[in-house]
C-alpha cells in the first residue's frame, strides 16, 4: 500500500498506521489548542516538584494522618530526616475492637433477617465470631487496662455470646431480637467509645504539645494538614487536636482538613495537596491581587453564577446559590450553625428515643 506521500507502508504497520481521510484543519486547530493545556499540566506538575521542596526547606510541617490504629503524626522539619510519632497505645484499639463487637454480629446477621430459620448462611460465620469473642473473653484478665475499662468489656463480650448462643441454639432469629440486642449494648459502647477517645486525645495532645515547644517560634511559622473522608470530616479528632496547639487564627490558613474519598492515604499524597495550596496562593497573588483565591476556593466565580441563574430562569425556577463569603476564613471547616440542621448533634442524644434495656 502506498501512503498519499507516495511513500509505501509496509503491511506489518497497517495495524498502527491511521486508515481514513485525513484531519480537517478544525480538528487539527483544536488539537493545537487543547496541547496548550496539555503543556500547562506538564509545566505545573514540574513547578509544583521544587515549590513543595522549598516550603520544606523553609518552614515545618506536620502531618496528621487517619487510620484504624487512631492515627499517624509526622513532625518534617528543615534540613532533617522526618521524625514519626510513637503510635496511640494499643488499649485504644482494644477498646474500639469490642466497641465495634456488636456491629459485626450485625453484619453477619442482617443479610439473612428475611427468613433466617430457613436460610442458614449466617450460622457458620456467626460460630467462628462466637469462638472469637470467647477468646476475647478469655483473655481479658490479661490487658493492661483499667478496671472499669475491663469490666465494660466484659459486659459487652458476654452480652454478644448470649445473643449468639440464642442465635445457634432456636436455628434463627427476628429482627426484634436483632434489635433489642443491638440496643441493648449501646450503652456500654458509647462508654467505650469514650474511654478509647480518651486515649487517643490524650496520646496527640502529649504529642503535639512536645512539638510546638521544641519548635519554639518556629511553630508560629509551621504547617499542618490531616485527611478525612466525607463521613468524618465533621467531627475529626485530629484537626480538633491540632487546633489547641496551633489557635483558631491556624484555620484555613496554616492548617488544613484535606477531603480524600478513602480513610487512609499516604503522606506523599498529603504533601502533595499541602504544596499545591500554598504554591496556589502566590499564584492567586500575583494574577488577580488575592493570596487565597487559587489555592483555598473552589471558584464560583460570577459568570458561572449568572449561567446558573438564567439557565434556572429559563426553567421557571429561583436559582440555589451559596452566599458570597470572603476567600480567606478562620471558620472551622464543617457545619458551625445549629439553626441550620435538625435531629441530635450527640451521640448520647442519638439514642435517647431508642428503647434500650439495662445491661448488667
Amino acid at each position: 500500500m502506498t501512503a498519499s506521500n507516495g511513500s509505501a507502508v509496509p503491511d506489518f504497520m497497517r495495524p498502527v498506521v491511521a486508515d481514513g481521510p485525513p484531519a480537517s484543519a478544525r480538528v487539527v486547530a483544536e488539537h493545537t489548542f487543547l496541547a496548550l493545556n496539555e503543556s500547562m499540566k506538564q509545566l505545573y506538575e514540574t513547578s509544583l516538584t521544587t515549590f513543595t521542596q522549598n516550603i520544606h526547606d523553609q518552614v515545618p510541617v506536620v502531618l496528621a494522618l487517619f487510620n484504624g490504629a487512631g492515627g499517624q503524626m509526622i513532625l518534617y522539619r528543615p534540613g532533617q530526616q522526618p521524625e514519626c510519632a510513637p503510635p496511640v497505645p494499643i488499649s485504644y484499639q482494644i477498646e474500639k475492637s469490642v466497641a465495634h463487637s456488636t456491629m459485626a454480629i450485625y453484619e453477619i446477621l442482617a443479610p439473612y433477617l428475611d427468613d433466617a430459620y430457613a436460610n442458614q448462611l449466617w450460622r457458620a460465620p456467626l460460630a467462628m465470631y462466637r469462638t472469637q469473642n470467647q477468646s476475647a473473653l478469655e483473655c481479658l484478665a490479661a490487658l493492661d487496662v483499667p478496671d472499669d475499662t475491663r469490666a465494660t468489656m466484659h459486659g459487652v463480650l458476654e452480652h454478644n455470646l448470649a445473643f449468639m448462643d440464642a442465635c445457634l441454639s432456636k436455628g434463627g432469629y427476628t429482627y426484634a431480637e436483632l434489635e433489642n440486642y443491638t440496643r441493648g449494648t449501646t450503652p456500654l459502647s458509647i462508654t467505650l467509645i469514650g474511654m478509647a477517645s480518651a486515649v487517643q486525645v490524650g496520646h496527640w495532645m502529649r504529642v503535639v504539645e512536645n512539638w510546638r515547644n521544641e519548635l519554639g517560634a518556629d511553630w508560629e511559622r509551621s504547617y499542618a494538614a490531616t485527611n478525612t473522608s466525607h463521613v468524618a470530616r465533621r467531627n475529626h479528632i485530629l484537626y480538633t487536636v491540632l487546633v489547641q496547639f496551633m489557635g483558631a487564627e491556624a484555620m484555613g490558613e496554616r492548617l488544613f482538613l484535606l477531603e480524600t474519598p478513602e480513610f487512609e492515604t499516604t503522606p506523599e499524597k498529603m504533601l502533595d495537596v499541602l504544596g499545591r495550596i500554598v504554591a496556589d496562593r502566590s499564584l492567586g497573588m500575583v494574577f488577580f491581587c488575592d493570596f487565597y483565591l487559587m489555592g483555598d476556593v473552589e471558584l464560583l466565580g460570577d459568570g458561572a453564577r449568572t449561567a446558573i441563574e438564567r439557565e434556572m430562569a429559563k426553567r421557571g425556577r429561583e436559582a440555589l446559590l451559596p452566599p458570597r463569603v470572603p476567600f480567606h476564613c478562620n471558620d472551622w471547616p464543617w457545619a458551625t450553625d445549629p439553626a441550620k440542621g435538625t435531629g441530635p448533634a450527640r451521640l448520647e442524644d442519638a439514642v435517647l428515643g431508642c428503647p434500650v434495656r439495662p445491661v448488667g
